[in-house]
Formats: C-alpha cells, sequence, structure tokens
C-alpha cells in the first residue's frame, strides 16, 4: 500500500504543477499563491545581506501576502517583477537558487549590491520570460555566462559597472566566450544594451558587426570603459533607431563617423575621452533631436556652426580639444542649453552676448582660451549658477550693473583675465556665493569690512595678484565656513597677525605670500596647532623664524616659505609633515646646518627647492633615491654643500631638473646619472667637480646643461657621438679645461645658447 501511495504522487506531481500554472494564469488578481511567497522566503534565507541596510528584504514577512511585499510585482497571483536594488546583498545566489524558479519573472533587478566578485550564475536562462535584467553594479565578475544570451525576450540590459566602482572591483566581468557577438546574436528584441566597465577588448569591426547584425531595434548602447578599439566601422549605420550612445573612455584612434548625424532620433552621444580624432562633422550639432553632446578630453578638430532655432541641445562640452574659432551669434538659438562647457580649447573672439541670453543656462564654462572683449551681462540667465571664465584675454570694468548680475552665482571664477574694478564689499555677505576666483587680474581699491558675515556661506575666496591696497578686512576671519583663502600679491598696507587664521577651522588652503605676518608671540604656534591646512604658501612675508605649527599638519600638499628671513636649523622632524606633499620650496631664507634626512619620508614629493640658503654639509643619498619615486625637480643652488654627489639614482630615475650650482661639490659626475633617462634641465656650474665631458649621458633627454666653472678637462668632441642630445637648447661650458674642436651638437638649430667663456661674467648662474 505504501507503494501505492508513492506511485500516486509521483503520478500525481506533473499534475499539481500544471493546477499551480494554471491559478498563475487564472487565479484572483492581487493575491500571492504559496508556493510563490514559499519561493521567495526562501531567497530571502539563503540570501547574505545587511539587516541594518536593508529597505526591502528585511521586511518580508510569511505573514502578509507577499504580492505587497517591497520590491516585489505581482499579476494574477504569480510573481513578475522582483527588484532588490541597493539591499547590501553579499551573497547567497547561485545555480541552486530559489530565484531560477520564479518563472514567470518579466523584470528582474539586484543592481547595487556587494556580490564579492562571484560569477553570475548559470541558470538565467531558465527565466524565459525576463524581458527587463538588471545586475548593474551588483558585485558579479569573471565572464558572462551564455545563459544570458538564451534569454530571447529581453528587451533591457544591464550588465554595467560605474566609474567609481570600476575601479574598486577586481576581476571585471569579462565578454570573452562566449564573447559580443555570442551574446546578442539572439537577443533581437533587445532595445537596451548597458555593458559599460565590462572588458570586451574588441577591434571596431567586430564590436559594430556584431551589433548591427543582432540587434535591430535597439535605441540605447552604452558601452564606455569596454577596452574597445577603432575605427567605428560604417555597419553601425544599421541601427536606425539609435537614440543613445555611450561610448565613453575607448581607444579608437580614429575619426568620428559622419554617419552618426543621420541617426534621426538620436537624443544623446557620448564619446568623451576616447582616443578620437580628426575633423569633427559639424552636421551632428545640428541634428534636430539632440539633447547632449560630450566631446571632451579628445584630439578634435572643428568649429561651431550656425545653430537653427529652436536647436533641442541641452548640453555641449567639448573642453580639452582643438576646436577653434569664434562662437557663432546664433547659440542663442540653443534655448534648451543648460550646460556649455568649452574650457581648454582654442575657441578665440568676444563672448556674443546671444549666449547670456539662455534662459535655462545654469553652467558655462570657458575657461582657458582665447576669449577678449568685456563680460557680457548675463541679464536674462536668471539660473545661471556657475560661471567660469579664467584665464582668457578678457578686459574691461566690471561695472556695478554687471557685478549685480554675477552677485546671483554660486560659482563666480574669473582668474587670469586683465579685468579691473573695484570688488564690492557685497560679495561677501551673499546668501549664495560659494566660490569666488578672482585672482590675477586688475582689481583695485579697498576691500571694506562687511557685515551679515552669518549668512555667507562662501567657501573659497581667492583674490591673489590684483592691486588691492588699504586693510585686510578682519571680516574675512569671521567666515566660518572658509576652505580656500588667498590674498598674497596685493598692495595692502597693515600687517596681519597670522593667528586669526585659528577662527577658520575648516581651511585647507592659504595664501598669504608678500603679506607682512605678524608671528612673535608666545602662543602662536599653539594657536594654529588645531588647523589642518592642506596647502600652506606664505612666501615674502618676512617671517624670522620656522613657524612650529607647520610641524602639526599632518595633511600638506604643499608647503612654500620661500623668499623669507628665517634663519636656523630645518627642523629635524620635518619630514614627520610631509606624507603627502608636492611641494616643498624654503628657497632664499637663511637656513643653515645638514639637510635633514627626514624629508625622504616624502614618497610623493614631486619638487624640491632648498636652493639660496647657507645648506651644508653631503647631500644624503636618500634625497638623490626619491628619484625613482616622484621627485622630478631638485634645487639645491647656493648653498655649500661640499663633498661628492651620492652616486645613488636609481634605474627607473625620473629627475627631469638637477641644480646645484654655486655649491662646493667635488669629485666626478655619478655614472648613475645616466638612469635618468628624463633629465631635461642640469646645472652644475661653480662647484670643483672635475672629469671629461659627460658623453655617457646621452640618453638623456637634455636641453639645458650648464658645466661652467668647474674642473672638467679632456676633448669636448666624441668621434662616434656627433649630437648625443638633439633637444639641446642652451650649453655652457665656460672656465673649465676642454680641449679639441667644438662638436657639430653644439652648433646644431636647436641651440639657442652657448658659451665658452670668452668675456663672461664668472659670477653668471643660469636662471631658467
Amino acid at each position: 500500500m505504501r507503494s501505492l501511495a508513492v506511485f500516486s504522487w509521483l503520478f500525481l506531481m506533473p499534475i499539481y504543477s500544471l493546477f499551480l500554472i494554471s491559478i498563475c494564469v487564472f487565479g484572483v488578481s492581487g493575491q500571492c499563491l504559496g508556493n510563490q511567497q514559499s519561493l521567495l522566503l526562501q531567497l530571502k534565507n539563503n540570501l547574505t545581506f545587511d539587516p541594518a541596510m536593508s529597505n526591502k528584504l528585511v521586511n518580508w514577512n510569511q505573514s502578509v501576502d507577499c504580492c505587497s511585499w517591497e520590491g516585489v510585482t505581482c499579476h494574477e497571483g504569480c510573481v513578475i517583477g522582483l527588484d532588490l536594488t541597493n539591499e547590501f546583498i553579499s551573497g547567497g545566489l547561485d545555480d541552486s537558487s530559489s530565484l531560477f524558479r520564479l518563472q514567470h519573472l518579466q523584470n528582474l533587478s539586484l543592481a547595487f549590491n556587494k556580490f564579492k566578485s562571484t560569477q553570475i550564475p548559470s541558470q538565467f536562462d531558465k527565466l524565459t520570460d525576463l524581458s527587463y535584467l538588471n545586475l548593474a553594479n551588483a558585485g558579479f565578475a569573471g565572464q558572462i555566462p551564455i545563459a544570458i544570451s538564451r534569454l530571447t525576450r529581453l528587451v533591457t540590459l544591464d550588465l554595467s559597472i560605474s566609474i567609481p566602482d570600476f575601479f574598486e572591483i577586481a576581476p571585471f566581468l569579462t565578454l570573452e566566450n562566449p564573447n559580443l557577438n555570442m551574446l546578442v546574436k539572439n537577443l533581437s528584441e533587445l532595445i537596451e544594451l548597458n555593458l559599460d566597465g565590462v572588458v570586451i577588448s574588441a577591434q571596431g569591426k567586430e564590436w559594430c558587426h556584431a551589433l548591427s547584425s543582432s540587434l535591430p531595434n535597439l535605441r540605447v548602447l552604452s558601452l564606455s570603459y569596454c577596452n574597445l578599439s577603432g575605427p567605428i566601422d560604417s555597419s553601425l549605420r544599421n541601427l536606425k533607431s539609435l537614440s543613445i550612445i555611450n561610448l565613453n573612455r575607448n581607444n579608437f584612434s580614429s575619426p568620428v563617423p559622419n554617419f552618426f548625424a543621420d541617426f534621426k532620433n538620436l537624443s544623446s552621444l557620448e564619446v568623451f575621452s576616447s582616443g578620437l580624432n580628426g575633423k569633427f562633422p559639424k552636421k551632428i550639432f545640428q541634428v534636430p533631436t539632440l539633447q547632449m553632446l560630450l566631446l571632451s578630453n579628445n584630439d578634435l578638430r572643428g568649429s561651431l556652426p550656425e545653430f537653427p532655432p529652436n536647436g533641442s541641445l541641452r548640453t555641449m562640452e567639448l573642453s580639452g580639444t582643438n576646436f577653434s574659432g569664434t562662437l557663432p551669434h546664433s547659440i542663442g538659438n540653443l534655448k534648451m542649453l543648460s550646460i556649455i562647457d568649452l574650457s581648454n580649447c582654442n575657441f578665440s573672439g568676444s563672448i556674443p552676448n546671444s549666449l547670456a541670453s539662455l534662459t535655462q543656462l545654469v553652467f558655462l564654462d570657458m575657461s582657458s582660451n582665447m576669449f577678449n572683449g568685456s563680460i557680457p551681462i548675463f541679464s536674462m540667465a536668471k539660473n545661471l549658477t556657475k560661471l567660469y571664465l579664467s584665464s582668457n584675454n578678457l578686459t574691461g570694468h566690471i561695472t556695478s550693473t554687471q557685478w549685480e548680475e554675477l552677485l546671483k552665482l554660486e560659482s563666480l571664477v574669473l582668474y587670469g583675465n586683465s579685468l579691473n574694478g573695484n570688488i564690492p564689499v557685497s560679495l561677501f555677505s551673499l546668501p549664495s556665493l560659494r566660490v569666488l576666483k578672482l585672482e590675477s587680474n586688475q582689481f583695485s581699491g579697498q576691500l571694506k569690512e562687511f557685515s551679515n558675515v552669518s549668512s555667507c556661506i562662501l567657501e573659497r575666496i581667492y583674490l591673489d595678484n590684483n592691486q588691492l591696497e588699504g586693510p585686510i578686512p578682519m571680516s574675512i576671519f569671521e567666515l566660518r565656513g572658509l576652505l580656500g583663502l588667498s590674498l598674497g600679491s596685493n598692495k595692502f598696507n597693515n600687517s596681519l597677525d597670522l593667528r586669526v587664521i585659528q577662527l577658520l577651522k575648516n581651511l585647507s588652503y592659504l595664501d598669504l605670500s608678500h603679506i607682512n605676518l605678524l608671528t612673535e608671540y608666545n602662543d602662536f604656534n599653539l594657536s594654529l596647532s588645531s588647523v589642518q591646512l592642506e596647502t600652506i604658501i606664505l612666501a615674502s612675508c618676512k617671517l624670522k623664524f620656522f613657524p612650529d605649527f607647520v610641524r602639526n599638519q599632518a595633511n600638506l600638499f604643499i608647503l612654500d616659505l620661500s623668499n623669507n628671513q628665517i634663519y636656523g636649523e630645518l627642523p629635524t622632524s620635518i619630514g614627520q609633515s610631509l606624507a603627502f606633499t608636492k611641494l616643498l620650496s624654503l628657497s632664499s631664507n637663511k637656513f643653515y646646518g645638514t639637510i635633514p634626512k627626514s624629508i625622504c619620508n616624502a614618497p610623493y614629493l614631486e619638487l624640491l627647492d632648498l636652493s639660496n640658503n647657507s645648506f651644508s654639509g653631503r647631500i644624503p643619498q636618500c634625497l638623490i633615491g626619491m628619484s625613482g619615486t616622484k621627485l622630478e625637480v631638485l634645487n639645491l643652488r647656493k648653498n655649500k654643500l661640499n663633498d661628492t654627489i651620492p652616486d645613488a639614482f636609481p634605474d627607473n630615475c625620473g629627475l627631469q631638473t638637477l641644480a646645484l650650482n654655486k655649491n662646493q661639490l667635488e669629485g666626478g659626475l655619478p655614472k648613475s646619472l645616466a638612469n635618468c633617462s628624463r633629465l631635461e634641465f642640469m646645472d652644475i656650474g661653480n662647484n670643483h667637480i672635475g672629469g671629461t665631458f659627460p658623453f655617457y649621458l646621452n640618453n638623456t633627454s637634455l636641453r639645458v646643461l650648464v658645466l661652467r666653472s668647474n674642473k672638467f678637462y679632456g676633448p669636448i668632441s666624441h668621434p662616434k657621438l656627433n649630437a648625443p642630445w638633439p633637444m639641446l637648447q642652451i650649453v655652457d661650458v665656460a672656465s673649465n679645461n676642454f680641449t679639441g674642436n667644438l662638436p657639430i651638437m653644439l652648433l646644431s638649430p636647436c641651440l639657442q645658447g652657448f658659451t665658452d667663456g670668452a668675456g663672461e661674467d664668472p659670477n653668471y648662474v643660469y636662471e631658467p
């Protein structure tokens, strides 16, 4: 009897399954079926997720109908949609998961989870009804399984990795076997394909043919950071429905195809940083449906066309390209433009007034071009919040009417022009302005004290290199939200008590160069110990003592105390503040004693300038060794350093500038200096260094070579090396004991300066 019962159960199982399916089709709408709820609960129990961060899974409860669970969508009692986006899931999904028994699923999202580089399960082909699959930024890695290619009803497929996550996840998703062609050849219903960050590594003809031959309905194509190569093949023009094209950050090494302008529905073209070159087709600018155009950081050239009325463009970014010419007045026809970035191009001419009439404009960056003339009055651009016009040739007096319009901004960046006028005090008490960068202009007059400090949200004030005069307003130091403050190189006539900086607890950037600073107080160092700065520029401030508060800094990127009167030995503990420092300049002071070896504790140091002091002793060997990490510029000129130059230049030496003029160095040039293949500037004049002419440095990139006033001897020509330095522009070999005829390399067309000693000033020191 028992065996009969078992037989009966086995016989009835297919019928029971068919019964359940029929209930899914014909059941009561909105009421979750028992087997569906059971599968969901099983899925939840097997998944590893953070309950404290979960908003969906953590609330799934069997006492509540599963169709009302957040993230679950039902139809006729069956689960057809499952959205577990951003649920902090880290594991528990494999081929045996109950997920793959939810056979009525049409929409599935596991995006933005943390599956910790596990592979995508190979059972996705069990979900034959899927039309939407989103695994973006889910943490999966490795080869994309062939099962995805069997989901023939897919309309949307998103396996992308966003740029921030792209650098955090390794290994990445790859398409090798199956490759791109195998993945998409059966997905003829696909409308949206997003594979950003998936390593495809295909040539232009290969990936273009794979898409154009299989996806006739494709509208959205996103393949950024896929290691794709060019040229972009003409077969791609067969995808006539394309609306959104995102091919950012590949390496095409080819022009932008003309046929992109033939896509009648094109709304977005993103190809920034993709190795594109050649002349950009003007017709693409004029596609009537185009809303977004991102071409930045390519070697593209071209100019802007005349724009027809009522264009659709909302975003146009051309920064870091070779676009040139003037801006057409018809740019004002693009009434929907909200973001314009033309920075670091070659545009010239005046800024058309029509640009200022764009009522939707929010962001405008035209910095680092050759624009001239005056700044338009942005009276109609009521939504403009960020204006960047720095490093151009703009001139003229900013009128009170212009200031009135500019005061509505969040960021006003005009540095590096020739603008003039008085800076209104109202700038410093605006409720919206966060960034004010007016440095390197010709603004003049006095900055007056201001009120309403509590309502001001200014974060950065850069006014250096102008002609401002009078006293520095103390109201500035009541702006407690300041992150950056630069007032240097003006004509302020008062002395500033540096202790006021202690009020700016959030300050990270400080430039008070050419301002007389008062530091002779017992509590000076203590009062500043709580302020953690990243940039300290106190050049030409008449400082007499090394500011000890510097030693309490842990995040210094730049330290410039040059051109002061600081007397004494450099603290041996200086290295404790240099863990992140890139630039250290202590030149033109009165330092003496040996160079502390602790400076070598600065692994990111790129420039070290200790010139024009009285340092003595030997050059620390570890300092020479730093040329194998980041150090590019080493300037120790005009000191009292002695002994030999340490023969410790590493094999991977990256030094570009070596300046040791006017010391007391002796011996010969170290042979390891030949490792510095990037060396462009070498000045070792006015020492006691001997030896023959350094032909062994022929593999370097020397442009300037100064050997003047040393003890070199022997022939200055070499029988086998007529031009060891083809880029050499300046050479100075005066006051040595060289013999023989001048070599061809010293008479080459590139040479701009040459001295052999005749009639030269013996105290001459070449200054770059």
